[in-house]
């Protein structure tokens, strides 16, 4: 089976395995999602929507976040971690949205890359997410399972593995695959247990599985 005929199996059968699919980040405009993603970075999914519903209640805004001290805005988002790092991000990513695209997200791989704080897993969330796109977020989920399954080999850089995956998931599809892997990623193919090999809907085309 090549590379390519594995990853249409994998994307098959993980679809029916997880019919419903989508990102766990709480948002419902396209800058709270940038705002979200900033936040995640070594954080739960969990609490970052927890803590955006008080930052919001004070900020409901691209402009009232804008105009805040990034002091106030770190008191806020500290129990997410680096509250420092990503306060300071969000009010200047805020800054530029307001002074440079009118207050709106560009939908641009090249513009969105521009705005701080913003790496090509966050850009391509908001790609897939907000504009429908084709997308490939390579979080730690799609690392993980990419190499166990075979998809990739011993590649653990995120831009070489979404470098690799675009070679043979069809466009489409990339958005939604990699929403698939952070469900099989949680509920089967764990990363801080031993994988659950033995429910697992991939055990018998999975690199991993061959090996043991």
């Amino acid at each position: 089976m090549t590379k390519q005929e594995l990853a249409l199996e994998v994307i098959a059968r993980l679809k029916k395995e997880y019919p419903h699919t989508d990102c766990t980040l709480d948002y419902d405009d396209a800058w709270k999602l940038l705002v979200s993603v900033r936040l995640a970075a070594q954080c739960t999914d969990a609490r970052v929507n927890v803590v955006v519903e008080g930052l919001y209640e004070k900020y409901p805004t691209i402009e009232a976040l804008a105009e805040a001290d990034v002091a106030d805005i770190e008191a806020i988002v500290r129990p997410c971690g680096l509250g420092h790092s990503k306060a300071r991000d969000i009010s200047a990513c805020m800054k530029m949205l307001r002074d440079v695209y009118g207050g709106r997200v560009p939908d641009t791989m090249e513009e969105l890359l521009r705005l701080p704080g913003v790496g090509r897993k966050s850009a391509n969330l908001i790609m897939g997410d907000v504009f429908g796109k084709p997308a490939i977020v390579t979080d730690t989920h799609c690392i993980r399972l990419c190499n166990r399954i075979g998809l990739v080999d011993n590649i653990r850089e995120p831009a070489k593995v979404e470098k690799e995956l675009w070679k043979i998931i069809p466009p489409e599809e990339g958005n939604d695959l990699c929403h698939r892997f952070v469900d099989h990623g949680r509920a089967v193919c764990t990363a801080r247990t031993k994988p659950y090999c033995d429910r697992c809907c991939l055990r018998d085309i999975c690199a991993f599985q061959r090996e043991q």
